[in-house]
This record gives structure tokens, sequence and C-alpha cells, in this order.
């Protein structure tokens, strides 16, 4: 038997203020997001920035429903609304923001692992990586370089 060790790599920020201009504008634009999400049942507001190759910025936030599993997460909703309405067109960043309504969360929150899953295929399908930037409503920003560092072992169309 061999084991096998996995490392990931992050870059961390103690504020968005530490962010480049663009990166910050970006994590600005995901905080407004998570304002207009719809979490009437959870209360846990989430919203995504996307910076497009083209220099158009996509937002998304949760989109909750009672029937739980019919709601979808801020980063797909932003990350599927890229694919449908710019097709082609590299994702370059993403910026997420998380917290309950009352912003009182202040630990950086990573994509779920469905939204890891989405992420993975959109960064497989254009063959380059895609920042990431994460951090609760306030307090340190968590950087990755690609969806690998968060889901080193992807699965994808190879396995297929």
């Amino acid at each position: 038997m061999k084991k096998l060790e996995l490392h990931t790599t992050l870059a961390v920020y103690d504020n968005a203020d530490e962010l480049s201009i663009q990166d910050r504008s970006l994590m600005d634009q995901a905080i407004e997001a998570r304002h207009r999400a719809y979490a009437p049942y959870s209360n846990f507001t989430v919203g995504c920035a996307l910076l497009l190759d083209n220099g158009i910025v996509v937002t998304g936030n949760n989109q909750e429903n009672a029937a739980y599993p019919s709601g979808l997460c801020a980063e797909r909703v932003a990350i599927f609304a890229a694919g449908a309405q710019y097709p082609g067109v590299a994702v370059l960043k993403m910026a997420i923001t998380a917290s309950p309504k009352d912003d009182s969360f202040h630990k950086p929150v990573p994509p779920c692992g469905a939204c890891r899953q989405s992420i993975a295929e959109y960064e497989n399908n254009q063959k380059e990586p895609i920042e990431l930037y994460f951090m609760g409503a306030a307090g340190k920003v968590m950087k990755s370089d690609s969806i690998s560092d968060l889901l080193p072992l992807i699965f994808d169309k190879n396995y297929l």
C-alpha cells in the first residue's frame, strides 16, 4: 500500500482592503449580491461575483425554496448565468461572501461540494484556472489559485 498526500496552499488576507483594486471591486459586487439573496428559511445569505475574460462581471446569490433541494447556491447561479449569457467566455475570478443576514459571521466561507464540482466543470472546460476569493461578512479573505486547491481529486469527463 502507498499513501497519497495532498497539499493545498491558500493566500490569506487580513481583510478585503488588502486585495487589489480590481479584486476588492469584485468582492464589493459579491457583497451587494449577498444583500439581495433570497434566504427566508436559513437566513444565511451568499453572494458571488465573477469576472469574465471580456471584462463583464456576472453576479449571483443564493435562491432558497420551501422545498429545500429546489434552491440554488450563489456560486452556481452566477456561473450558470455566465455560461448561458456568455458561452465560451472564460471565467477569470470568482469572489464569494457568506453570512447570516445580520452580518455576524466573519470566517471565510468556501464553496460547498456541489458548487466546487460545478466550478471544476467550467475550469476544466475552459482549460485555465479560476481564481477564487472567499470571505464571511467581513474579516479574513482566502484566495485559491484554482478550484483544484479546494477539490484536489476532481471528477471530470476523463472518468466517463
